[in-house]
């Protein structure tokens, strides 16, 4: 734990040396600049100044000025552009890499026989500027055609693979990366998910989540101490059975907790987020978010029972209410049962009355079979007549 802490303090302390650092070499570089650029002035400008010296410092505050305010946007754009590789997916990081290859080399040969063309002196800063304004143009638009018809370069890696194909024509969609929350690992149920390929895609784990996990692990309450070491001991057992296919996230998001950087990290890759915790889900159904709640997972799969069904049930135990038992479907939904106290260990035949659907599962109503009076039963014994004594 003092580990992860000492790697959490010093990443920042590095990004700052670098932000500095750029910014001195900003500054030092234009300010010499300017007081070197005094010598390059023409000699008409230098006969009306009288105080060169005074021309040179002046000179070079601007270079400084000018410095300051480039070294400032270029620490922004690092900033920005380290943000976009880290939470970047690779395929669309390799794509928009060749693109931009693709794209400088097409604007380098076409401006090979250019470069050869001899032209006057009057017009030879043309030759830079087409070299720059070319490099720009094909470097951007190799870019962005890479970002929108990236997936078509899976022909050219893999064209015999049916899927490279559905995926290039766009029939197919490519599985994205799914998020663990720090609940579901905990809870265990996404080994048996993966086991029967219902996850597709890279399962992605981010850092604060293992530094969560070992939080717990460390805790002095057995409990958490407990959850914790099963969690981190469910992704030892991930890593050892899917291998590179578990991808940890080492992108350092701003947030108050855990939850607040998984809905981020969500958000920057488009990965779907896996949980158990119903309320994180609700906060990324409202963020417009891809997720994943095991709850409502479990809730879908299970079978659907109708009022009136008939079911043999087992009772196991006394209910919260007078007279009522409670016994357990085999997919573990809960039955509580009308008239059934007394019947503990016994099957007894259940009608189902009801269903209550909750956020943690559904609960199942219903009433003994041997309790219902029969419809006519109560009219037989009106017309009942008395025997003759």
């Amino acid at each position: 734990m003092d580990h992860a802490a000492t790697i959490w303090k010093e990443e920042p302390t590095i990004e700052l040396m670098v932000d500095s650092l750029l910014l001195v070499i900003f500054l030092i570089s234009t300010a010499a600049t300017g007081w070197l650029g005094a010598d390059l002035l023409p000699n008409e400008l230098f006969g009306k100044t009288t105080n060169i010296q005074q021309l040179r410092i002046i000179m070079t505050a601007l270079g400084g000025l000018i410095g300051l305010t480039a070294g400032l946007f270029f620490q922004q754009l690092r900033r920005r552009l380290l943000q976009q590789v880290r939470t970047m997916p690779t395929d669309l990081l390799v794509s928009r890499a060749v693109g931009l290859i693709l794209g400088l080399l097409v604007a380098n040969l076409l401006l090979a026989p250019i470069l050869l063309l001899p032209l006057p002196w009057e017009v030879i800063l043309l030759k830079p500027l087409a070299a720059v304004l070319s490099n720009i143009f094909f470097g951007v638009l190799g870019y962005n055609l890479a970002e929108v018809h990236g997936r078509t370069l899976l022909r050219l890696f893999n064209p015999n693979s049916t899927e490279a194909l559905l995926v290039a024509e766009g029939i197919l969609t490519p599985a994205s990366a799914k998020i663990l929350d720090t609940s579901v690992i905990i809870d265990g149920r996404i080994h048996g998910l993966l086991d029967c390929g219902l996850l597709e895609g890279q399962v992605m784990v981010a850092q604060t989540v293992i530094n969560e996990l070992q939080q717990l692990a460390d805790s002095n309450n057995s409990e958490k101490r407990t959850r914790g070491r099963r969690g981190l001991k469910l992704l030892a057992s991930l890593r050892e059975t899917y291998g590179r296919r578990l991808v940890i996230n080492s992108t350092k998001y701003e947030g108050s907790g855990t939850d607040d950087r998984l809905l981020k990290l969500a958000d920057d890759t488009g990965g779907t987020l896996i949980t158990a915790d119903y309320n994180l889900a609700q906060i990324a159904h409202v963020k417009e978010l891809k997720v994943l709640n095991l709850s409502d997972l479990v809730i879908a799969l299970r079978p659907d029972v109708q009022p009136g069904e008939k079911l043999n049930l087992k009772i196991v135990r006394e209910g919260k209410e007078d007279s009522q038992g409670v016994g357990y479907l085999d997919d573990g939904t809960m039955v509580v049962v009308e008239g059934a106290q007394n019947s503990i260990g016994e099957r007894l035949p259940v009608v189902v009355t009801g269903a209550l659907q909750t956020s943690t599962g559904r609960m199942i109503f219903g009433k003994s079979e041997k309790d219902q009076v029969p419809p006519n039963f109560n009219k037989s014994i009106k017309h009942q007549r008395p025997s003759p004594s």
